[in-house]
């Protein structure tokens, strides 16, 4: 392991630590959120535990963003193949309204088709994860060198194995760096989820803002922060080896 690989796990073994310790406080911080708001009658959230808060929130943005990637690098291959480029606009430009209507836009519009909760949840993080990994799937086939190419169908790769052996790896870091910007974006957009009735790290945020509680939504505040830090310091220790095993 290289230095700067070694750098990158340790900064997200500490900001791992660092979330975890957070978590376990919060549960026993009443004392100290009632020392800086006095004013609230109760300043520590108390409807359902952090721990299952921020359980939910990971599945949601897990499930949301494995779709987001299923589809995004499906129609990236697609439209980088001779048979599919006429399909490049189209494809670009779906997946950019994806990204320009408002999450909030797509709840309210999934709400009245498949009720609250979940599942329009899920639909509003999938649509609104998907620009960044379709954008740079493309990007990231389109730089892989004409001479791989050439030397895999040199050796007799079919177009099928040129593409898993030797496009797919070397582009490999440039999407995994779309897959993490749309799970950072995810983690913070999923916060929203809480208006429709899914169970997420917005629950607190939502009730402290009806109820004019601050305590709420800091705490809320502070755990999807929190967790949106140690996702992207763990893509970044992946990133950092991976690109210099393509390399």
């Amino acid at each position: 392991m290289t230095r700067p690989e070694r750098r990158a796990v340790v900064r997200f073994l500490m900001a791992l630590a660092g979330f975890a310790a957070l978590l376990a406080a919060l549960p026993r911080s009443g004392p100290l959120f009632a020392r800086l708001f006095p004013q609230l009658d109760r300043p520590l959230y108390l409807q359902q535990p952090f721990l299952d808060l921020v359980l939910a929130h990971l599945w949601l943005v897990a499930t949301a963003s494995l779709l987001a990637t299923v589809v995004g690098v499906a129609a990236g291959i697609f439209v980088t193949r001779p048979s599919g480029r006429e399909f490049r606009r189209l494809v670009e430009t779906l997946s950019a309204m994806g990204q320009t209507f408002p999450p909030v836009a797509v709840l309210a519009l999934a709400v009245p088709m498949i009720g609250f909760g979940f599942w329009p949840a899920f639909l509003a993080l999938a649509l609104y994860g998907l620009l960044p990994i379709c954008e740079n799937t493309i990007a990231g086939l389109e730089g892989v060198p004409p001479a791989a190419r050439e030397a895999g169908l040199g050796i007799g790769m079919t177009r099928r194995q040129l593409l898993r052996k030797v496009e797919l790896p070397l582009a490999a870091p440039v999407i995994l760096a779309g897959i993490r910007i749309s799970v950072t974006i995810g983690i913070g957009t999923a916060a929203l989820a809480s208006t429709v009735g899914a169970v997420s790290l917005g629950s607190p945020m939502i009730v402290g803002l009806n109820g004019n509680n601050i305590g709420y939504v800091l705490q809320g505040a502070l755990l999807v922060g929190g967790l949106a830090i140690v996702i992207d310091l763990g893509f970044e220790a992946i990133l950092t080896r991976l690109r210099r095993w393509t390399a």
